[in-house]
């Protein structure tokens, strides 16, 4: 299990998470809260906010629940320095709040590239620059950036979602470096389809829609578990967390043969689909 790790890695126990009431975002603040973590949860959604935090609460967990977007980058900073302030720091960053969108480059309107990266790249991007300042002055500090395995697996027809988890990857990726020196980890989370609240806010065609409707009923792989898995690899020190198993094959091949993949790998699954 990851938390004898993270729970002696971190004694205070003081995490912020965004896109925490439901999916991977809710499992995460979840499983942290069964080891006694502080939790600071920040959420668009506030009724479902509020009754996570009643919730989590109830069963003993000290839990500050922040509505806001994560589109706004001011609401996120001072959501973040309010929890920082009140538990006197941040142990980690889960920047989780992400949503979906689908259609090829000429179909996809130019509102809904908007809307997706305004959320899913700029969203992060805000909640990085909101919770640095915090974990480098503990010089500990563990920072995690969800992305998904569409930022290497550029499946056709689902292109801004693609580019802007790519994005993600590469902002993590140049975050290692610029954090090494004060003692902050960057892991930026890889999965494949598991079953999540992420169509509900979904944006393109509905039969993209409904195919991953049925590839998220069909994975085996639940939110709860992943979120076990992210935590796991982070709490390992890694930087990309490929979840889940059957994944890594696919990221490998990404990596090593990458003109293979795109031209011979991707037409035949689209081929399939």
């Amino acid at each position: 299990m990851p938390f004898k790790k993270l729970n002696a890695r971190f004694p205070r126990k003081r995490a912020f998470i965004t896109g925490a009431s439901s999916g991977l975002g809710l499992e995460l603040a979840r499983a942290l809260a069964q080891q006694g973590w502080s939790l600071g949860l920040f959420d668009r959604d506030l009724e479902r906010l509020a009754v996570v935090e009643g919730d989590l609460s109830l069963s003993g967990v000290a839990v500050l629940a922040y509505p806001g977007d994560v589109t706004h980058a001011d609401e996120l900073t001072v959501a973040v320095n309010s929890f920082a302030g009140t538990n006197d720091g941040l142990d980690v960053m889960i920047n989780n709040a992400g949503v979906a969108a689908s259609g090829s480059l000429m179909e996809v309107p130019l509102e809904d590239w908007r809307w997706a990266i305004d959320i899913n790249l700029m969203g992060v991007i805000h909640g990085c620059r909101a919770a640095i300042p915090h974990l480098q002055r503990n010089g500990s500090g563990l920072l995690i950036n969800v992305a998904s395995a569409a930022a290497f697996g550029s499946a056709p027809g689902m292109i801004p979602y693609n580019a802007t988890k790519a994005a993600v990857v590469s902002v993590s990726e140049s975050l290692v470096g610029e954090l090494r020196e004060n003692g902050t980890q960057v892991s930026v989370a890889m999965p494949m389809f598991f079953r999540s609240n992420l169509l509900e806010s979904f944006r393109g065609p509905i039969q993209t829609q409904q195919r991953a409707r049925e590839l998220m009923d069909a994975s085996g792989y639940s939110a709860a578990q992943a979120a076990i898995d992210v935590l796991r690899g982070a709490s390992r020190g890694k930087t990309h967390i490929v979840l889940p198993t059957k994944a890594k094959w696919v990221w490998a091949i990404k990596r090593w043969m990458p003109s293979l993949f795109v031209n011979k790998l991707l037409p035949l699954a689209a081929k399939r689909e």
